[in-house]
This record gives structure tokens, sequence and C-alpha cells, in this order.
């Protein structure tokens, strides 16, 4: 039985409640008026107080020089093996301007001291010592033919030429470019420097296609153990037996291994301020010939990038058809269409061989074991005197004939025709 409470206590507590009761009713009130009346600003998804919450939004790629500032810088990656030291030196010095930044990589499976004679020829000489732009890879990376090593060792580049001050080759610089030894340059460093100087510095120049056809079977589903990850000496991939579907969280894109990237890509590789390029990364350690997909899949699945590639690698290649996994070497009956594809470079080329030569005499107008020459160029040339021994103005251009067929190439591929009906799709 619940116990009784006299009605004299109910009054007063029933009084005692009042006050509190209209003063709270009176402040809600006028809090609703308030409100009403004068609406409280409320923080949009636009706001920089929401926008401060996402670390995505901190941090952005540096911003591009604009065309037509300061002539552009190129960062080369100059990448060989065993017994190609000697033609590593031949390429840098075919694509040599003082105003560029190189890095030079032998692979594990060459030797130390090829390593140390590079570096000390390299060291010897007056012009590239003078400049102070060229390193090579001291401690260099394992390359497996096929495996994903290759994208290691170029975003080790990348990240190298990222790193430093502005003066050793750190964020002065404009566009990004790996070459091999078996590359050689079809214009002079004054014509690609001079025709680039007039593009958007966003731009991404890499061939690539959605359409990856008969390698979803091959490369996408299959899995792969790439040893130079974690082994010392180099052997070939080996493969697992279980299978893999293709990803859903990004779209697959394949291409050419090589490309020109802008200094604003190649950061956010590097970066990586959201989690894409190292999602991408991962998948990719697993892929058979990744270097061919995996810059091309962050770039198309990246808002920010899609919209920047210009669909070519500026080489000429000569391939079989249908093509099979390596080009054919290049030689002298290939020259006249090696020129007329208007390409800035060409591959692929035995050490030495003959073409390179008339290349040198026809194209580079270059002398043998001496720099390309252009408007740089300050020494005298009495007495058969390499006149790029002396280093002058080096944003002084003297463009050639190269630069009229760049200029057509590059005319091409950003017409309304192709550049965007041909970007990422």
């Amino acid at each position: 039985m619940k116990p009784l409470i006299p009605q004299s206590l109910h009054a007063a507590v029933d009084r005692r409640w009042l006050l509190p009761l209209a003063v709270g009713s009176a402040l809600s009130l006028l809090l609703l008026v308030a409100l009403t009346t004068f609406p409280l600003p409320l923080p949009s998804s636009s706001s920089s107080a929401a926008s401060a919450l996402f670390v995505e939004h901190k941090l952005a790629p540096t911003p591009p020089s604009p065309s037509g500032a300061e002539l552009p810088r190129i960062a080369f990656l100059i990448s060989g093996s065993a017994r190609d030291a000697s033609a590593l030196r031949r390429v840098l010095l075919a694509l040599y301007h003082p105003r560029n930044r190189y890095i030079l990589h032998l692979d594990a499976e060459a030797p130390d001291s090829d390593r140390r004679d590079l570096a000390a020829g390299l060291a010897a000489h007056p012009v590239l010592a003078s400049a102070a732009n060229v390193r090579v890879v001291d401690r260099a990376n394992l390359i497996t033919y096929r495996g994903p090593t290759m994208v290691a060792s170029t975003l080790h580049a990348a990240a190298a030429f990222l790193w430093g001050h502005a003066g050793a080759g750190g964020s002065d610089w404009d566009w990004f470019i790996n070459l091999s030894a078996s590359d050689y340059p079809l214009v002079t460093q004054d014509d690609l420097i001079h025709v680039f100087s007039k593009l958007p510095r966003d731009l991404n120049f890499i061939d690539h296609t959605s359409d990856i056809g008969w390698k979803e079977f091959q490369r996408a589903k299959p899995v792969i153990i790439d040893p130079g990850l974690y082994m010392k000496k180099k052997a070939d991939v080996f493969w697992i037996p279980q299978r893999r579907s293709v990803p859903t969280a990004f779209k697959l894109f394949t291409g050419s291994a090589w490309m020109a990237l802008s200094r604003p890509f190649v950061e956010y590789c590097i970066w990586g301020w959201d989690n894409l390029p190292r999602t991408v990364l991962m998948y990719y350690s697993n892929f058979i010939s990744s270097p061919e997909g995996y810059f091309h899949t962050v770039v198309c699945n990246a808002e920010e990038f899609k919209n920047t590639t210009v669909n070519h690698d500026l080489h000429y290649i000569s391939w079989d058809n249908p093509p099979k996994q390596h080009p054919h070497y290049l030689t002298v009956e290939d020259l006249d269409r090696m020129v007329a594809s208007d390409a800035p470079f060409a591959r692929k080329f035995h050490a030495d061989d003959p073409v390179l030569d008339k290349i040198d005499e026809e194209i580079l107008s270059r002398g043998a074991d001496m720099p390309t020459p252009g408007g740089w160029c300050a020494g005298t040339q009495e007495n058969g005197s390499d006149p790029c021994s002396v280093i002058g103005d080096t944003s002084l251009l003297q463009p050639g004939r190269g630069a009229v067929r760049l200029q057509r190439l590059i005319t091409s591929l950003l017409s309304e025709e192709k550049f965007h009906p041909r970007q990422c799709k």
C-alpha cells in the first residue's frame, strides 16, 4: 500500500516549482524568438571550419609555374643495368643542359665499380662538375624484369628530386622524364625546353587506356611475387596459384612505361595526401609488368589529375603487329621514320650502334663525348675545342629543326580532336 501524502504537502511542492518553470519558459521563448529573428550561421562543407577537420584539405601539390614564366627545367631519370655505364654516360651527354636535373641509376646487377667509375668520370667533367646537376644513385636498387621494382626505383628517384633545396635539384624543376640506357634523344634540349616553355606545366604525357583486353586475364588476375623486393640477387618473378578479381575501388589503366610527368602529379604520388597512390602501389606490387600500369591508374583515378593527361609517351618505338614483349632494336634504316614521327625520344638501341653516331652528327650536332651544344655554350670552337666547355647564359636558347618537329607533334596532341577525347575514360 502507498503511503498517504498530506494535501498541504502537494500544494507546497507545486508552489516550489512554479518560479523555475516560469523562468525556464520565459528563457525558451526568448531563445526561440532570437533564433527565428536573427538566424545563426551554420557550418557548411565549404567553410574553413569544416575544411579544417579533414587532412586532405590541408595538403595540396605545389602549384605549377604558369606557362610563359621562367624557362622550365626537366628532371631526368636515366636507368641501366650491368654493362650499361658507358651507354648511360652517352645518353646523359646527349641530353645535357645546365638548367636540367639528372639522376643516373645503375641497378644492383651492375658491379659497384661501375657506379664508382661512372660517378668519378662525371665528377671529373669540368662542365658537369661546375653545374652540379647530375647525381649517381650510390645504394642501387635491384630491378627485376617484369616486377614492381622498376616502379619502386622510379619513385625513389622522384623522391630524391623533390628532396633538398632548389640548387640541389629539389623542387626547382617542372617535369620528370624517365629514360633508360637504351633510349636516345631526337631533339636538342634547347628544342625541348623551347617547346615545353609554351605549355601548361600541369600536363602529364602518359600513354594510357582502360581497354586492358588480354592483360586482364594475363596480368590483372594473376598474383606474382618479385624476389627483388626482399632478395639480394636478381631472379625472375614467381606466380601464386590463386587468382584475384579485378579491383572495384579504382579502374585499371595500362600503357607505356615511358612518360613525362608534371611536378604536381609527382608530388601527389610521393606525398600521397590521400590514400590512392599507396593503395594502387600495394595492388601493383603483385602485378606483372607494373610499370605499364601504376602511374596510369593513379593519374586516371585522381580527380585533380585525370584531365591533365596527354595520351602519348613522346617516343618513337617500332613494334611488331600485334606487339610482342619487346620492341625492335632500331638501326640506321629506321632513322627517317624516327625523324618523321616528330617524337623527341626513340628506343630501343644497342649500345654504340652506328645509328647513334648518325643522330649525333645530323640531328644533335654533338661531338664524341661532348654535351649536345645549345645557346648556353660560351666556349670557343678554335682548334677543335668544345664550345660547351664553358657555361654561359642558361636561359639563352637556340632551337632548331627539332623544335619545329616537336612543336608539330605537340600541336597535334593538344588539338580538339585528340586532347580531351583521348583522356582517361
